[in-house]
């Protein structure tokens, strides 16, 4: 028989020859000492797997005086790691063993996988099985415009946990419900305190961590734009970017006295809805600091040292709210001379998303410094419509290793919605599934079959189609030369005002044009063989649809301004089909806050369609 998958793949697996029959199986045996949490996981495993046996499953606790124990768990006194696991498939039965509730969270996992594949005629086996890296996170981003239903969230959840994630942040500017501050999040349809305590609740039943994420000196724009805040700004009336234009209204915070009090105060009513001590107050990117109401201090000491000192009284309050501060590290990487200067109990995220980031020279700087660290990814989803796979996977695994190698204590998938959030959500899951595979086990996953993985898992497309799918739409940018940084070509063609040239343009020939056209094509006809089998397959497809329409909109706009004769007035209406297509998608995993927006950004693009 060909031999079963497990994803994400074991340490260490032998399978033998020997079928084990366990249909006629009758007990499971729980440790009497399990929390209720892992003996409702428990019973969700044999509802999961009954259909397989030919009489009724019960889970117990004691040992049955008569009929058989066909899967017997414990606990491994000997092993440090909770996460870690062991399965025993022979004859005479099944023993998982766990160095904790969440390793045996995890065995039976995998085992859910070994029934899903074979029934209850399993191969017998060995498994034995333990994470690289001890926090293993996702981060979504739910303030560029898309927020989350809660049952979206808590599917999304379900996902992660079976992909063995133990960590999720919720990326967070504006969209929390903050009670003095509806200005900032009236039209954003934000999480309030009961709904982070539910999202919390939840994830500590499936092993996961929701680390409370609040971005405190940059990207602080959402609420800078609004006259009640202006004179928290570095910048009040605006600022231009290091590559190039601005915003007419800041987005840093001044570092004084007046923005940490204001910052206090919202610690005090955000955090305590929050089960973890962590908390990432962010910090990255702070375009202006030192143009505006910190110039003389930064002319004098140093951007880097100005930043660094608020940094150090942002860890104080942090630590004052009893929390463990970790921020983005991409701001003191431009000094790295001033790291040994952190705190030894402060976490860095060493960030960056593309295939060749420098993880082998900034893991590094706080190696040797002794701050611990996190390596943080990305799905390379966000400003690409259709993804881009070679990169995510390559990013992914640069970060893995490198991690290892430096002695990383984390590893955090990001997905961003930059731009408007026009991504699916699909078309993230072979980012987040790889990423979790490789930070699980690195050598045993940097090769692993994720689009196969997702298909049986996630998708559950019989007929195989989904994973690859949507694995080769984040390909077909590479069939052009053109590879733009931290975006997708797709994403800058939709974008397309048609009046003006741009460099980027002339790399890009009509043959190529023609190739995308034609993988699409291809992509397209791919689509209605599918066979999800999952609650929400039909949604999926339609939003493999509609990215894919996305994408060779965009190729029309470009091959329309080089004077392909296309008729505008029928770009207009295909335009506009997407939009109505994308605000229906949008509503079915997101709430309505943020949807004008998004839906505003791509309207504009209407205009020089007539």
């Amino acid at each position: 028989m060909t031999m079963p998958e497990i994803f994400p793949k074991p340490a260490k697996a032998s399978f033998g020859k020997a079928i084990c029959d366990f249909s006629r199986g009758q007990w499971l045996h729980c440790p009497a000492r399990a929390s209720d949490i892992l003996k409702g996981h428990v019973r969700n495993f044999k509802a999961d797997v009954q259909a397989h046996f030919a009489g009724d499953l019960t889970v117990t606790s004691g040992l049955p005086a008569k009929g058989g124990v066909f899967l017997s768990l414990a606990f491994d006194p000997d092993e440090k790691c909770l996460e870690a696991f062991s399965i025993s498939i022979k004859p005479g039965g099944i023993t998982l063993v766990g160095g904790g509730e969440p390793g045996l969270f995890y065995g039976l996992g995998a085992l859910r996988q070994l029934f899903d594949q074979c029934g209850a005629r399993l191969p017998a086996c060995a498994i034995s099985d333990r994470p690289d890296f001890p926090n293993r996170g996702v981060m979504l981003d739910v303030s560029r415009c898309k927020v989350p239903t809660m049952p979206s969230l808590f599917k999304y959840i379900d996902l992660l946990a079976g992909f063995r994630v133990n960590e999720l942040q919720l990326y967070i500017e504006h969209t929390f419900a903050f009670s003095a501050h509806e200005t900032v999040w009236h039209d954003a349809s934000p999480f309030t305190a009961e709904e982070i305590q539910a999202v919390d609740a939840y994830c500590r039943e499936r092993f996961i961590r929701l680390v409370p994420n609040f971005n405190s000196f940059g990207h602080f724009e959402r609420w800078l734009c609004h006259p009640e805040y202006r004179r928290l700004a570095e910048c009040p009336d605006g600022f231009e970017y290091p590559w190039g234009g601005g915003m007419k209204h800041g987005s840093t915070l001044k570092p004084d006295k007046e923005s940490l009090d204001f910052l206090d105060a919202l610690y005090a009513e955000y955090l305590p809805n929050f089960g973890s001590r962590l908390f990432n107050i962010g910090c990255d990117e702070t375009w202006e600091l030192g143009k505006g109401w910190s110039k003389a201090r930064c002319e004098k000491l140093g951007v880097t040292r100005v930043y660094l000192d608020f940094l150090l009284q942002l860890h104080k309050l942090a630590k004052k709210h009893d929390r463990i501060t970790t921020f983005w590290g991409d701001i003191i990487l431009h000094e790295p001379k001033l790291i040994p200067e952190l705190p030894k109990d402060i976490v860095a995220n060493v960030w960056g998303y593309e295939a060749g980031h420098p993880f082998d020279k900034q893991c590094p700087e706080f190696e040797k410094a002794g701050i611990p660290f996190y390596v943080c990814p990305g799905t390379s989803s966000w400003g690409t419509l259709v993804g881009r796979t070679g990169n995510a996977l390559a990013n992914l695994e640069n970060a893995a290793r490198n991690g290892r190698k430096h002695g990383a204590i984390g590893f955090l998938i990001t997905d961003w919605g930059d731009g408007g959030h026009h991504q699916y959500l699909p078309i993230s899951y072979l980012g987040v599934a790889a990423g979790a595979a490789m930070s699980w086990n690195h050598a045993a996953n940097r090769s692993a079959d994720v689009p196969r993985a997702l298909d049986r898992l996630v998708f559950k497309d019989s007929a195989g189609i989904l994973g690859s799918l949507f694995a080769e739409m984040g390909c077909v940018q590479d069939l052009g030369k053109y590879q733009p940084f931290n975006t997708g070509v797709f994403q800058q063609m939709f974008a397309f005002d048609m009046a003006t040239s741009h460099k980027w343009l002339d790399t890009i020939t009509p043959a190529t044009l023609d190739k995308f056209l034609g993988r699409f094509a291809r992509l397209e006809a791919m689509l209605p063989a599918a066979l999800p089998q999952a609650a929400d397959g039909a949604l999926v497809k339609a939003e493999a649809s509609n990215a894919i329409a996305m994408a060779k909109h965009g190729i029309h706009r470009v091959q329309a301004f080089r004077g392909k004769r296309i008729d505008r007035a029928a770009l207009r209406r295909e335009l506009q089909d997407i939009i109505m297509r994308h605000e229906d998608l949008w509503l079915a995993r997101n709430r309505r806050g943020g949807l004008r927006e998004s839906s505003g950004n791509i309207r504009q693009r209407l205009a020089p369609l007539g």
